[in-house]
């Protein structure tokens, strides 16, 4: 027991420092973190359905660490970026959050998950840019939780206004996004960026640009664009044409040409020889 409580004390002390501490690179560590989470959440997985919801997403939710930790009291944080995607499909750059909560009960154990969190709706968009949002908040936004490797999930997110996809690593009785609480970060925007976006204008508006974030905006690109459909072989011949349907019987055929009977005489030969007649004898019948 003693055990269980020192693992989550000393798992608990990153948490509380969460948004109070910040080193240089941050950013895009985060942004490094959330483009390699994202590939594997859509490689390593049995199905696929995560590929398939983020090509009909409005946006998404990468968090590429969230550790959760606790002995009866437990707490919960990790940080977060947002894209969503124009209608010509380009995606935005990234705007920061954080996600945190606490929660009191019987429970203990030491987590570290990856979460994706995919937007299917304007209404969930609008939920997620408020400067707060807190999960299970909202009882008119449907949002589904599943498993990565769960086959069959699309069942449950039928109609769901955010779909979150969970990788998880280590053990913990009684996870849940329910009341967590996803907060923006301006002061991360405003070091990314240079100036203090708020998250509609970054991933809305689209006004930051970082080419640090390019990676990441080009693997959401890649797994969430439907593939074209697959070129005929080299070499295969071209589909034959039907033939030319024959004319029925009840057709008149076209009409033959008339050939005149005879030619004009020729003009006399030298030598006073006679013009030889021709005559040309009509075709026979077809």
């Amino acid at each position: 027991m003693c055990r269980f409580l020192l693992a989550a004390a000393v798992a608990l002390l990153p948490l509380i420092g969460v948004g109070c501490t910040h080193t240089q690179g941050d950013e895009q560590a985060l942004v490094d973190r959330a483009t390699l989470a994202v590939q594997e959440m859509m490689t390593q997985t049995v199905s696929d359905e995560p590929q398939s919801m983020l090509r009909r997403s409005k946006a998404a939710l990468i968090c590429p660490r969230v550790f959760k930790a606790g002995f009866f009291a437990g707490a919960e944080g990790g940080s977060c970026v947002l894209l969503s995607r124009s209608g010509n499909g380009t995606w935005s750059y990234p705007a920061f959050y954080g996600l945190g909560s606490g929660s009191f009960g019987f429970q203990f154990g030491i987590q570290d998950a990856q979460l994706l969190l995919l937007v299917l709706t304007d209404k969930g968009l609008s939920a997620v840019l408020d400067s707060q949002f807190k999960f299970g908040a909202n009882a008119s936004l449907a949002i589904a939780t599943v498993g990565a490797g769960v086959q069959g999930s699309t069942t449950a997110a039928i109609g769901a206004d955010i779909v979150a996809f969970s990788a998880v690593r280590g053990l913990f009785g009684g996870v849940a996004l329910e009341g967590s609480i996803l907060s923006t970060r301006t002061e991360w925007n405003e070091r990314y960026y240079g100036q203090p976006f708020a998250a509609r204008q970054v991933v809305v508006q689209m006004q930051g640009v970082n080419p640090g974030a390019d990676p990441l905006r080009q693997v959401l690109t890649r797994y969430g664009t439907a593939a074209p459909p697959a070129a005929a072989p080299a070499g295969q011949p071209a589909p034959a044409q039907a033939p030319a349907s024959r004319p029925s019987q009840s057709q008149a055929p076209p009409p033959q040409a008339t050939y005149p009977q005879t030619l004009p005489p020729a003009p006399p030969a030298s030598g006073g020889r006679p013009p030889i007649q021709q005559q040309v004898l009509t075709p026979p019948a077809r």
